[in-house]
């Protein structure tokens, strides 16, 4: 066998040597192993004993490490395996409150009785406001869900009067279920259909594989718009879809990229429609984005607002105080035009589906097809395509993609909690970046009542079915047992990553040797069951 430190070999021969720490990572990838685990130090409070423990990249970050994607894929499937043909009522019945509960409302009534008559009076409520925010976190840290008080927050309303460019919609009285409607066919048996369901975004100029044909003539201005708000237009869609259902619809739903990099929507919901029905609920949806108008170019180049500690962004020119957010918004009277209104394509696909059918697992596999990948990773149609994506970057990098937005200084508006340094162009939101192309919501978006289970129990399930295979408990932890912290890099506790990689194969060489050696034996012993069986015949 040639050493790759022969010097004798030729340079072409060495180099065609696949390196070892890339044979490692693919080892690891093969074996299901992270590739870029994270170090997070565990205490435990009970013992007061201290440990390094790899944690998957895949638990605490976005990554796009290839064994964590699989296993996040693997997950959603599962969830949305379970929760689609559901035959019962995923009721979550809230625990009763305990005697430490009633005592810290009650303790919060009486300090919030103190704080309206120090207001009252004119006094000071500093003080006050600050035994009630502590209060408050000791209410959620004792097991209750959300806030005593609310929000606190008046939110800014406007006139539900529909637009006169989209039709009605018919509004069925609500039932209080999340199941679909059964169906007896002749021969007594019981059929449960559900639905799947993809909606697209309208045209935005003639393409060609997934490349616009005339890129002058593109809208690219309304598809960058529509993809920074397509997160709101999917929840006007439930809304709409609960009216006209009758009941709690529940979902699980994928965002997608199409070729041509607009994003569009696969769901799959429980239940059934006629699809005549969910075709007039899409064609009556939008949704209005009332912001300020953003238009008109008022500071550009090195023409910009500059920042006062005081009043905050100026008028280079003149010194005047640019509006804050709040003021331009109340600037926009009742015959004021929303800044963008968006609606779905006239493409709709509906189609029924059957549980336990190969047609379901398709649409699973379906759904879950690109969550592994951003929607700027789907790029495939060589230059033309990049140079089509390249082109709606340029068309995002001053549309304004939140309240917060930097772009807003652009078109003379002070971005909500405006602070130093903002400059239109350089805003960091996800929405601004080039793999995502404008969508910064959720690629996942799943009802509360879809499986009655968190994606962390569906985990913990998977988990729980390793270890008994294994002949391991898996005995429930207190979750407020241990404390997590990160370890700093160079931290001399934790030993190299290839280490720790070889560690981890190992590790999952020993499991999968057990679990083969299980399924072996059970094997056999189902073959043993059949020779007895045909013995006694």
């Amino acid at each position: 066998m040639t050493h790759p430190h022969d010097r004798a070999l030729p340079r072409a021969v060495r180099q065609a040597m696949p390196m070892a720490r890339d044979v490692l990572e693919e080892v690891a990838k093969q074996h299901g192993v992270c590739i870029r685990p994270v170090p997070l130090r565990r205490l435990d409070t009970l013992t007061g004993t201290s440990e390094v423990i790899d944690v998957p990249c895949g638990a605490v970050l976005d990554s796009k490490c290839p064994p964590c994607a699989k296993r996040n894929r693997q997950l959603r499937m599962a969830q949305c395996r379970e929760g689609w043909h559901l035959d019962t009522e995923p009721a979550i019945t809230p625990d009763e409150s305990n005697e430490e509960q009633h005592w810290l409302v009650e303790f919060r009534a009486d300090m919030q009785a103190k704080r309206d008559a120090a207001e009252q009076a004119g006094d000071d409520t500093t003080d006050l406001d600050a035994v009630l925010s502590g209060l408050d976190d000791q209410i959620n840290s004792a097991g209750m869900r959300g806030s005593v008080t609310g929000s606190a927050v008046p939110k800014r309303t406007r006139s539900t009067r529909r637009r006169q460019d989209a039709p009605d919609l018919p509004k069925r009285k609500m039932t209080n279920t999340t199941l679909g409607r059964t169906f007896t066919s002749g021969d007594g048996k019981t059929y449960r259909p559900s639905l799947f369901v993809t909606l697209t975004l309208p045209s935005y100029g003639r393409v060609r594989d997934g490349v616009p044909i005339d890129p002058g003539t593109y809208d690219y201005r309304g598809a960058a718009r529509d993809a920074l708000h397509f997160s709101k237009l999917v929840d006007r869609f439930v809304q709409n879809l609960r009216r006209v259902a009758g009941y709690d619809v529940q979902y699980f739903a994928a965002v997608e990229p199409q070729k041509r990099l607009a994003p569009h929507l696969h769901m799959a919901i429980r239940g059934t429609l006629p699809r005549a029905e969910i075709k007039q609920i899409a064609a009556a949806t939008y949704h209005q984005v009332w912001w300020p108008q953003a238009e008109k170019v008022r500071f550009d180049g090195d023409h910009l607002p500059v920042w006062d500690e005081e009043a905050g962004y100026l008028d280079p020119g003149t010194g005047e105080v640019l509006p804050t957010w709040d003021e331009a918004l109340d600037a926009l009277d009742e015959d004021a035009e929303p800044l963008h209104v968006l609606r779905f394509g006239e493409q709709v696909d509906v189609q029924g589906v059957l549980a336990g059918t190969p047609d379901a697992d398709q649409c699973i596999r379906y759904l879950s097809k690109y969550l592994t990948k951003s929607i700027g990773d789907t790029l495939d149609g060589g230059q033309t395509q990049r140079e089509h994506a390249a082109r709606m970057v340029d068309a995002l990098r001053y549309e304004p993609c939140s309240p917060t937005c930097p772009n807003w200084l652009r078109y003379g508006v002070q971005p909500k909690n405006a602070k130093a340094g903002m400059a239109p162009g350089r805003c960091r939101s996800k929405a601004h970046k080039p793999e995502h192309l404008g969508y910064a919501g959720r690629r996942v978006l799943v009802s509360r009542k879809w499986s009655n289970k968190t994606l962390a129990e569906h985990k913990q399930d998977r988990r729980t079915w390793v270890l008994e295979a294994l002949g391991q408990t898996d005995e429930p932890t207190d979750p407020h047992r241990y404390i997590w912290r990160p370890v700093p890099a160079g931290d001399a506790n934790v030993p190299p990553l290839a280490v720790r990689l070889l560690r981890s194969v190992h590790e999952r060489q020993r499991w999968r040797a057990h679990l083969r050696e299980l399924e072996a034996r059970a094997a056999g012993q189902d073959l043993s069951a059949i020779e007895d069986m045909g013995r006694a015949a």
